[in-house]
């Protein structure tokens, strides 16, 4: 079993007015097999806790420590932490032109482990994979998100997901955009990849639609960049009906 750790962390963003914080002592274990959900209003530092652990240079840590099994991942660069089973799908998935799916995806599992895939069982496993998405097989020639919709990104990165086959994986709001149908295709996704190995998942999201198809063990309340609150799936379904209202009536949001 593995554990990712977070501990005290605190993180800054560079501003014109100088260094802003954003998280201000996140604690949170994680533990391979278990499902994470991070809830919370707009600018509570749900996305920077997700770039801060896969290495966004924008961010500065300030203190605090991320141990992967013990070993520090703040001292590693972002392609150290993928090879070490970090993976991040993004909110907003980058488009990078004149680079296929295909190619991409074989040279990012070439690089995480060490060598490439047989060819033709590579082959066989994203054309498994697409299917299962309901990804068209002419995606995998097309430049890399260049022209795709919001949730054909968000498929796409589902799609890493379950090729790359990472320790721990986290989702930042991947029901972003997404119709019921779509929803229900990328939680599929994220479900046969939990079912196949003993991944951690961290899912920010704002809302409790994706909880509907993916069942977190626990759920944390980020206010103003600390954890507010911890529990368990009824805890999701407190804030269905609640709202963070409560929280915010005693703090401020960050940005």
């Amino acid at each position: 079993m593995s554990t990712l750790e977070i501990r005290d962390l605190h993180v800054s963003v560079e501003t014109k007015e100088g260094a802003k914080p954003i998280l201000r002592g996140v604690d949170l274990t994680v533990a391979s097999g278990e499902t994470h959900a991070i809830m919370g209003p707009n600018g509570s530092g749900k996305s920077t806790l997700a770039y801060s652990l896969a290495g966004h240079p924008k961010y500065q840590i300030t203190s605090g420590t991320v141990t992967l099994d013990g070993e520090d991942v703040l001292a590693l660069s972002v392609d150290e932490r993928a090879r070490a089973g970090l993976f991040l799908a993004m909110q907003y998935p980058v488009e990078v032109p004149g680079v296929s799916v295909s190619n991409f995806l074989r040279t990012a599992k070439t690089a995480i482990d060490g060598t490439a895939p047989p060819l033709r069982s590579w082959v066989k496993d994203v054309r498994t994979a697409m299917d299962n998405l309901r990804m068209d097989p002419t995606f995998a020639e097309r430049s890399v998100n260049e022209g795709f919709s919001g949730g054909e990104k968000k498929r796409h990165e589902i799609l890493q997901m379950e090729l790359l086959k990472p320790r721990f994986a986290i989702l930042d709001e991947t029901d972003s955009g997404l119709d019921v149908d779509a929803l229900r295709v990328v939680s599929e996704g994220v479900n046969r990849v939990k079912a196949g190995g003993d991944v951690g998942v961290l899912l920010i999201t704002h809302y409790t639609r994706i909880l509907r198809y993916i069942t977190p063990d626990f759920v944390h309340v980020f206010v103003d960049g600390k954890v507010a609150e911890e529990g368990g799936p009824e805890l999701a379904e407190r804030l269905e009906n609640e709202g963070y209202d409560r929280f915010l009536t005693t703090s401020t949001s960050v940005l």
